[in-house]
């Protein structure tokens, strides 16, 4: 059984999720943990629950979702797992965070490429790899159909879905995404944002104003 963990972490409270079962093997999905306290705070939690880090799993690679990559990956010797697409927003998210005052280490670990329909496994739990494009080119989602969760990064928030005025992002593929991707995966599943608080698909698809009203045929 997959437990939650959520950090929220650096300028723009992002959510870094630990995601672990009884194995005590276990992915952190989104590493945003930024600053010495950050990192402690992570590391206490790991090593009170006597955890193993094996990956380190992103739904993309904007700064905010990546500033605690560098960290992690050496203090626990694991690499990341990314869309292809999304290797200029890591390339770049060193030059976007100095205009926010914000300094990223570009990660240096081994880089895995990730796409639709594979697999993630820790422990004696799988997530699949759902292609989500729209907040980004090559944003993903992770999945997991026995525990009915997901993970959905900044493609839909609690009310609301994610930006599509940076580079990558495409207005019509984000609602695509939801309608065709994520909502079809059924009401009672629990979805995990890159900000805020999580919710259940059925309360989005009856009261996100996204959504419902979306002016073009998918």
């Amino acid at each position: 059984m997959i437990t939650v963990k959520t950090f929220v972490c650096n300028p723009f409270k992002e959510n870094t999720y630990i995601l672990y079962d009884e194995t005590g093997e276990c992915v952190i999905v989104d590493a945003g943990v930024y600053g010495s306290e950050e990192q402690e705070d992570m590391d206490s939690f790991i090593a009170a629950l006597n955890l193993k880090p094996v990956k380190l799993i992103n739904t993309h690679g904007h700064l905010d979702h990546i500033s605690g990559v560098e960290y992690l990956s050496k203090k626990y010797g694991v690499e990341l797992y990314i869309h292809a697409d999304e290797v200029e927003n890591i390339n770049r998210s060193a030059a976007m965070g100095s205009a926010f005052g914000f300094v990223i280490e570009k990660p240096t670990c081994k880089v895995n490429f990730i796409s639709d329909g594979d697999d993630i496994s820790f422990g004696k739990s799988l997530l699949k790899v759902i292609g989500l494009p729209g907040h980004t080119k090559g944003g993903v989602g992770f999945y997991s159909d026995e525990q009915k969760i997901i993970m959905v990064g900044d493609t839909l928030f609690n009310g609301s879905i994610g930006r599509t005025d940076l580079p990558g992002g495409d207005y019509e593929e984000i609602i695509r995404s939801i309608i065709k991707k994520v909502l079809p995966l059924g009401d009672e599943v629990r979805y995990y944002s890159g900000h805020g608080e999580s919710s259940t698909l059925g309360q989005e698809r009856r009261y996100n104003p996204f959504v419902n009203e979306h002016p073009f045929e998918l």
